[in-house]
């Protein structure tokens, strides 16, 4: 006598057709996501870079950087306002979309004051290609004329009238000095990045400034 086969069971039915470009598996699935991560992980990098040179990964005995870091940033005031050859005021804000190093003194420009323009002239000068994006700023702390010796000598140097009391409130010192003592470093962004040390090492400065025009402009 001849049997049947039993009925297929609902577990014994074939799985359905996977639609197109949808994983065949949770492991596909998985593979998936963690390319897409890794992909964004790669496009992240430089920036990832530029935050853990300076931020997390400092040797024994100090921090990675030459400068003092100003933590937190310090935009600049959007009403501090200074006034160029021109006679016409200015916000200061409106430099940002370049990197600043900025010092203050009085017109007059003793010779610390011109110590101070001829590090910053030399340290954009040994920036090559990058230089272009690096501005020197004397803010001069009154409205006297600016010997025509120092005025020809530092052409590519911004001299720009401001109120010394509303730069003090924006520029922090070293214990023991003024923001006459200091260089200062302006981000892109116009947010007050580093002090420089009184009587600064140039080339440290170098060093420093070399690492954040390279870090920022990968990409």
């Amino acid at each position: 006598m001849s049997t049947s086969s039993p009925p297929p069971s609902k577990t014994d039915s074939p799985a359905a057709a996977p639609l197109p470009g949808q994983p065949t598996s949770k492991g596909s699935w998985k593979r998936g996501r963690w390319m897409v991560l890794f992909l964004a992980l790669v496009c992240a990098a430089p920036v990832i870079a530029s935050y853990l040179t300076y931020y997390v990964f400092k040797p024994k005995g100090g921090t990675s950087s030459y400068g003092t870091l100003i933590e937190p940033q310090r935009p600049i005031p959007p009403a501090l306002m200074v006034t160029g050859d021109d006679g016409k005021p200015l916000r200061l804000a409106s430099l940002r979309g370049r990197w600043l190093l900025i010092s203050v003194d009085s017109s007059a420009c003793d010779k610390a004051c011109v110590t101070k323009l001829y590090f910053m002239r030399q340290i954009r000068a040994t920036q090559a290609g990058q230089r272009e994006r690096l501005v020197p700023v004397w803010l001069r702390t009154d409205s006297a004329k600016v010997p025509d010796v120092i005025r020809e000598a530092y052409p590519d140097t911004g001299m720009l009238i401001a109120d010394p009391a509303a730069i003090a409130k924006w520029l922090p010192n070293d214990a023991g000095t003024t923001m006459v003592d200091h260089i200062y470093l302006v981000d892109p962004n116009g947010n007050l990045m580093m002090r420089f040390p009184k009587n600064p090492n140039p080339s440290k400065i170098k060093v420093d400034v070399t690492k954040l025009l390279k870090f920022s402009g990968i990409g």
